[in-house]
């Protein structure tokens, strides 16, 4: 049988429950957060009690001052509805004078006598006015007390302003229209009623109704809300219009304003609506809290209890603060000794270990209660440097250690055995007597292990350095002195800084007052540059040449910070002597086979050349024989004579001439590039092309550009590199055999704009079958041809002399549709070579290059 639960056992539990585990959060608390809780807890009960009452007392005062403004707003709201129904009933009162005039049921007599009645029955009625639609007054009746001015006669007219507007509204809306009263505390001041006239349907004029806004407040508010409130009628603006507001409060010395102790409400008057709001003001009747006299009793003894005890408890924090620092002085020694990563250790006079922290425990693998306490020969000495360390030891006892430390080999736990430098100095108690000795030991197997390594590397790289085919030096600026030179600069200048100064000087890198001279202005010609622009700077090659050695030398150079600091130059030569006299010899080679090229061109225009050279040959035979006949027969007049002799003549030169540029274009001669008009060298090429687009039966063709500039270009190169061309069009005209119409080759020379220079464009087109794109892409490679008897030179050495006057050249296939209708060959030479072109730098012969 289960026993039914014990009533309230559940109740005691959780008191019991909770009071535990306040306990266990109270003991897991420091000291010191515990002494902190003990002061703060009786100050919070006192600022709760304190906030408590004044949170009661605000309450009591809140909940009278919603009493008291909910009795202004229910004295307002009912004088307001007073001023309502007067309102309302003066304006049915009026409507009804209106309709009557509507209907003509009253004439102007009849209409002065109501008037009359009904002003002086209510005194807030201050004048009734009939007003046709022409704003024309038909009749007006006002109380004795209207001022003059504001009286209106018959046969008057509207006067310009708010009455005038008030009637155009009324006219528009043929509705009842109250004016707008403007605020200025007048007794004049008048509210308007405008009720429409309309006679058939159509507007035949206005009722004007003026009520005096002082009446209406004080015959139309209850008495006794006038006697409770401060009551006023406001306009629109917050202007009072009629009544007194509450005049200010005056204190002992200083005046409050009635805003901060009275009750104010407001409610606009209907149905004027916004212009016109009945507003009461009143003051407080309920106590402020300087009356509060049980207030201020309680807070001053709450305040004197707060005061006690945060002297108190400032005094404790006092008390806390010096033991909170000792216990962090004594942490941070602490937190010091087991953070760094030297090994500290104590011994007393008696060479006893008394003190190690964490590093020397973490090095040796010893705990701390296994090394405090031991005697010579510790347990982290090795086996075989027993003598060597008690020597050692014997020396630190007895004050002859050194001041930067020895060197020593300490064993592990573990056994393994590594290098430590130690450092001696002696302890001094705050009485000026020694107790003992600090030791402090690091841990040196890395560093020893990184210099060892970096003296192999050093020994390495000066070994690379040494074996190197190049000279390597190194001074600095503005001075003689040599800071590094390896085995080949020493073998070639000595071990003096003249050579690296005379190899900078000729490479064009040396500074301003590099060879220590004095001048009047001592200021280095790098002086102004950042350090990191020199040693970041990329400089140039650099080809020099060495008389003293016979040798060229390429020379590098570059700006860099030594080890000291001081900003340095570093030259790197290399020898090349044996390229150079391999490019001189591959000069010549160049220059014999554009000769042999030449050769080979006429060879293969020999036949060519003998039948052009045959027609002046033939014509001079003829003439010769013609000549001799005559002069047998008798028949030789003068003239016939000297005529025939003149063409024989010519026939002759003709055939000198073809010589002389056969002859011309295959002379071996040095490359000599001179200014040269264009149309000439194009007249020339095309002269001894034109024998072999005859013979081939080929249309040529040229087109060469007015007002061209000269060339600084050879000649006799151009005009080979344009013969080879037009020879290799009209073979390939001649290979695709085109019909008569289509054997054309057409040379054209223009100006043209390339790569941010002017140049000379010379193109030669062709209507042959093209070129294959395998031999589109080898179409330049030397010893690659097309034709089985070529030998596969000629357009190489047309790009190399094309290329060796800094220009380009390209082929490219013509194309109709997708039929290849040709080809075209074009290359450009620039009008102003550069100035670094290998005439200008190389000391010998230019050479041509593939």
């Amino acid at each position: 049988m289960v026993n039914p639960p014990v009533p309230g056992t559940r109740s005691r539990s959780f008191p019991a429950r909770m009071a535990a585990v306040w306990r266990r959060w109270w003991q897991r608390q420091p000291p010191q957060r515990q002494d902190r809780f003990a002061m703060l807890a009786p100050l919070a009960a006192v600022v709760l009690f304190l906030a408590a009452i004044a949170i009661a007392f605000s309450y009591l005062r809140t909940e009278e001052r919603d009493r008291e403004q909910e009795a202004v707003r229910r004295d307002v709201e009912y004088a307001q509805q007073r001023l309502r129904l007067r309102l309302l009933e003066r304006q049915e009162q009026l409507m009804r004078i209106a309709r009557d005039v509507s209907n003509g049921e009253i004439d102007r007599q009849e209409f002065n006598s109501r008037s009359e009645s009904l002003i002086s029955q209510y005194p807030e009625m201050q004048a009734l006015t009939w007003i046709d639609e022409r704003r024309k007054v038909l009749a007006s009746h006002a109380a004795p007390s209207l001022p003059a001015s504001q009286l209106r006669h018959t046969d008057d007219l509207l006067r310009p302003g708010e009455t005038e507007n008030l009637f155009s509204l009324t006219r528009d809306l043929q509705q009842p229209v109250y004016s707008q009263p403007v605020g200025g505390n007048s007794p004049s001041t008048l509210l308007q009623l405008q009720i429409p006239l309309s006679i058939q349907g159509h507007f035949s004029g206005v009722l004007l109704g003026e009520y005096s806004i002082d009446s209406l407040l004080r015959y139309g508010v209850p008495s006794e809300v006038l006697a409770r409130y401060a009551v006023t009628l406001q306009d629109g603006s917050g202007r009072p219009v009629a009544g007194t507001p509450l005049a200010p409060r005056t204190g002992a010395k200083r005046l409050v304003p009635w805003g901060a102790n009275s009750i104010t409400y407001e409610v606009p008057v209907s149905p004027v609506g916004n212009a016109l709001v009945l507003h009461a003001q009143a003051y407080r009747t309920s106590l402020g809290v300087v009356g509060s006299g049980f207030f201020w009793l309680v807070g001053m003894l709450s305040a004197m209890t707060a005061w006690m005890l945060i002297a108190n408890w400032r005094h404790t924090r006092r008390r806390m603060r010096a033991q909170q620092a000792l216990i962090a002085e004594t942490n941070f020694r602490r937190a010091m000794e087991n953070s760094v990563l030297t090994g500290m250790r104590a011994l007393d006079m008696e060479s006893r270990i008394t003190y190690v922290n964490a590093a020397f425990c973490q090095m040796t693998g010893w705990t701390e209660s296994e090394l405090v306490g031991q005697t010579p020969p510790y347990s982290y000495w090795p086996d075989e440097d027993h003598s060597h360390l008690a020597n050692l030891l014997n020396d630190e006892l007895t004050g002859r250690h050194k001041p930067g430390g020895f060197q020593v080999r300490v064993k592990r736990k573990s056994g393994a055995i590594f290098d430590a430098r130690l450092y001696v100095s002696p302890l001094i108690d705050p009485h000026g007597q020694q107790t003992g000795w600090m030791t402090s030991m690091t841990d040196i197997t890395e560093p020893n292990r990184i210099r060892a390594q970096l003296t192999a590397s050093h020994e390495r790289f000066t070994i690379v350095l040494e074996a190197l085919d190049a000279s390597v030096s190194v001074a600095p600026l503005g001075s003689q002195e040599i800071l590094f030179a390896n085995r080949l600069y020493r073998q070639w200048f000595g071990a003096e800084a003249e050579g690296h100064l005379q190899m900078a000087a000729q490479a064009g890198v040396q500074p301003a007052d590099a060879t220590g001279e004095d001048t009047l202005d001592d200021v280095d010609g790098l002086a102004g540059l950042p350090t990191t622009s020199l040693t970041q700077a990329q400089t140039e090659n650099s080809e020099i040449f060495i008389p003293s050695l016979g040798r060229w030398l390429e020379v590098r150079s570059r700006y860099l910070n030594w080890v000291d600091g001081r900003l340095a130059q570093m030259v790197i030569a290399t020898d090349i002597t044996s390229r150079r006299n391999a490019e001189e010899q591959a000069a010549a080679q160049a220059e014999r086979a554009q000769s042999i090229s030449r050769l080979i061109t006429m060879g293969e225009m020999a036949s060519s050349v003998a039948h052009e050279l045959n027609q002046p040959l033939t014509a001079i035979s003829n003439y010769c024989s013609g000549l001799i006949s005559r002069i047998k027969g008798g028949n030789t007049e003068q003239q016939m004579l000297l005529s025939a002799l003149d063409k024989t003549a010519h026939q002759a030169q003709r055939a000198g001439q073809i010589i002389q540029r056969i002859r011309a274009f295959v002379k071996r001669s040095e490359p000599n590039r001179t200014p040269s008009d264009v149309a000439s060298m194009v007249a020339e090429a095309v002269e001894l092309a034109d024998i072999e687009m005859r013979r081939r039966n080929i249309r040529l063709s040229h087109y060469v550009a007015a007002r061209l500039p000269t060339l600084m270009v050879d000649p006799i190169l151009i005009e080979q590199v344009l013969v080879n061309l037009m020879r290799n069009a009209a073979e390939s005209v001649d290979n695709a055999a085109r019909p008569p119409g289509r054997r054309s080759v057409e040379l054209r020379v223009v100006p043209r704009h390339v790569e941010a220079q002017a140049a000379i464009e010379f193109t030669v087109l062709d209507t042959g079958g093209g070129l294959a794109p395998e031999v589109l892409e080898r179409l330049f490679e030397a010893f690659f041809s097309t034709k089985s008897e070529g030998m596969g030179i000629g357009l190489n050495l047309c790009r190399s002399i094309v290329e060796s006057h800094q220009g380009r050249m390209h082929a490219e296939n013509l194309y109709n549709g997708s039929e290849v209708a040709g080809c075209r060959f074009s290359f450009w030479i620039p009008l102003r070579p550069p100035s670094d072109t290998p005439s200008a730098t190389s000391p010998h012969k230019p050479s041509v290059t593939a």
